[in-house]
């Protein structure tokens, strides 16, 4: 697999592995890896000798490769928690579609920084995402805000009361998913999309969200890909 915008380095993956957190040198030695030569070509004990320990070393936190790469995906689901998070303080106080166009923003953003943790976290064959509480509940959290902010969308006029706010939150999930992955997997060229990826996923996403507005003469705030308003 290659890396089109390396995610985040973590201190200590790269060399040998002397103290501080083993568990957070695995996984950034895992991810290492995976942009190397791809999932499918990597080992646990691949991992131990990326981070410099013994071979045991990684079986004392993870009983499998799977589990190694759960672990990758929590870090993906933190890291995409607070891109939402972050995209969510700076659309402040605007109306509810807007907080969710600054959601589908951020996940977009996320992706982008992340590709590989994207990748891990996408793919329900490479991981148990039942088994672990963290993955869960911060899909799960992600998902009611989107159906709350629906809801009251509804409420205020911005959407029709007709639109099920279960069916627009996964057609706006599988948007956003689609945005990333399709550059992730590089269709983009093929496609002849001549503008960086941000920015065309954004105008994507935008010509999306505007369409729902249930009153298209309103307005919205203009907002740069910083998600500044202009």
């Amino acid at each position: 697999m290659t890396n089109r915008n390396a995610s985040p380095r973590e201190a200590g993956a790269s060399g040998r592995y002397h103290h501080g957190n083993l568990v957070e040198a695995l996984i950034a030695a895992t991810i290492e890896l995976i942009e190397e030569k791809g999932v499918e070509n990597v080992s646990v004990r691949d991992v131990a000798r990326k981070a410099g320990v013994s071979s045991g070393a990684p079986f004392r936190h993870f009983a499998s490769k799977t589990a190694l790469l759960t672990a990758v995906a929590e870090q993906a689901i933190s890291r995409l928690t607070a891109a939402v998070a972050d995209a969510l303080a700076e659309a402040g106080e605007r109306s509810p579609l807007e907080q969710l166009r600054a959601i589908g923003r951020g996940y977009l953003r996320w992706a982008t920084e992340n590709p590989t943790h994207f990748q891990i976290v996408s793919s329900r064959t490479l991981i148990d995402f039942q088994s672990s509480a963290r993955l869960v509940d911060e899909n799960e959290a992600i998902r009611l805000l989107m159906v709350d902010l629906i809801d009251r969308a509804r409420s205020c006029g911005e959407l029709s009361p007709d639109i099920d706010a279960d069916d627009l939150m996964v057609t706006l999930r599988g948007f956003a998913y689609g945005l990333a992955r399709l550059w992730i997997d590089g269709h983009y060229p093929e496609w002849q999309v001549r503008r960086p990826p941000e920015e065309q996923m954004v105008r994507s996403l935008d010509l999306f969200m505007d369409r729902l507005r249930r009153d298209p003469g309103h307005s919205r705030p203009r907002v740069d890909l910083d998600g500044d308003p202009g």
